[in-house]
């Protein structure tokens, strides 16, 4: 096993996690979500210095462990935690996990998407307003994660095509999907305001957006052009954790989330819907039409046809289909 990378005292480590995985052009989310693994970890074994961080594959599977037995995890939380640690040792500390971590694995829990009708779709949409009902409008009328909907730049709409290009989707992918023919009077609409927006903040020299990987620097002006600004800007321009610029950056999808629960409770509803809960009704309203599960799958941006077969069982009404034997009685 490699000794662990010598780092300047004054250097702290979650400083140099971070400016790794910017070499690396992680986005802000999952930095963030690393970090926080990274910090659990160290107060779990409660840490003190990097000698401490020796012999990794034994106290990465007691924390895997941990986060399964005691705290009841889902295995898509735990492998989070492992890819969070294992980039930790491998690209941080220089330090090769060799050994074979055989922590208790988190059980897997088949879920069922929340089922919702056409017309609880619309009651809660009619509910919104502003922005967040746009917002919901393209996670239902697209299918899109709540993430994939705020980082949506101008250019991504295609008009003509009637089509949403989605950039750097889960797993880093590209993907095409529907756009709502009944939204872009809205949509213009409201682009319309941004646009002034924008206008008043490269006055007061702004609007200049975060942009992708190296393109900055390829594109040099770019960032202040109006295809590359977000179609759901946040109200205020903040300060970029990644360099220190004040810019504009994208609606936060706390602002969406707390809209739809205010909406929900409004329609007097008792089912447990989300922003993603819209993206799941996207597609068992395309296979009630009879759409293809293979377009549905290119659409949603699944890599396994088997994540999306998850929404036929959502069809099959009252238990796989089976009439209660309740109804058949004459009481």
């Amino acid at each position: 096993m490699s000794m662990l990378k010598k780092i300047p005292k004054h250097r702290k480590l979650l400083d140099e996690v971070r400016d790794v995985m910017r070499l690396h052009h992680y986005s802000i989310h999952t930095e963030r979500t690393y970090c926080d693994w990274i910090k659990r970890y160290i107060r779990y074994h409660d840490m003190t210095s990097r000698q401490d961080l020796i012999d990794g594959e034994a106290r990465i599977e007691s924390f895997l462990t941990h986060l399964a037995v005691d705290k009841d995890v889902a295995p898509s939380t735990q492998n989070q935690a492992m890819n969070a640690l294992v980039f930790l040792y491998k690209h941080v500390l220089k330090q090769s996990l060799d050994q074979e971590i055989n922590a208790v694995r988190a059980t897997r829990k088949i879920t069922i998407p929340v089922v919702m009708t056409r017309e609880e779709v619309a009651r809660i949409i009619a509910l919104m307003e502003g922005v967040p009902q746009l917002v919901v409008k393209l996670l239902y009328g697209s299918g899109l994660r709540i993430m994939e909907a705020a980082r949506l730049r101008v250019q991504d709409i295609d008009y003509n095509f009637k089509q949403i290009t989605v950039r750097s989707g889960k797993g880093g992918k590209d993907r095409i999907t529907t756009f709502p023919i009944s939204v872009i009077p809205l949509l213009q609409n409201h682009l319309a305001k941004v646009r002034v927006i924008h206008k008043r903040d490269l006055d007061q020299g702004y609007g200049e957006v975060y942009m992708p990987n190296a393109l900055a620097r390829k594109y040099t002006n770019a960032a202040k052009e109006w295809n590359w600004q977000y179609v759901f800007p946040a109200r205020n321009i903040s300060v970029d954790p990644r360099g220190g610029k004040v810019r504009p950056h994208h609606v936060d999808p706390s602002v969406v989330n707390k809209a739809i629960k205010a909406a929900v409770h409004k329609a007097g509803l008792t089912k447990r819907i989300s922003a993603h809960t819209f993206r799941h009704r996207f597609a068992t309203h395309l296979l009630q039409r009879g759409t293809d599960i293979r377009t549905i799958q290119a659409l949603l941006g699944h890599k396994d046809v088997a994540t999306t077969m998850i929404y036929t069982h959502v069809l099959q009404q009252g238990g796989q289909g089976v009439l209660s034997p309740l109804d058949d009685l004459d009481i």
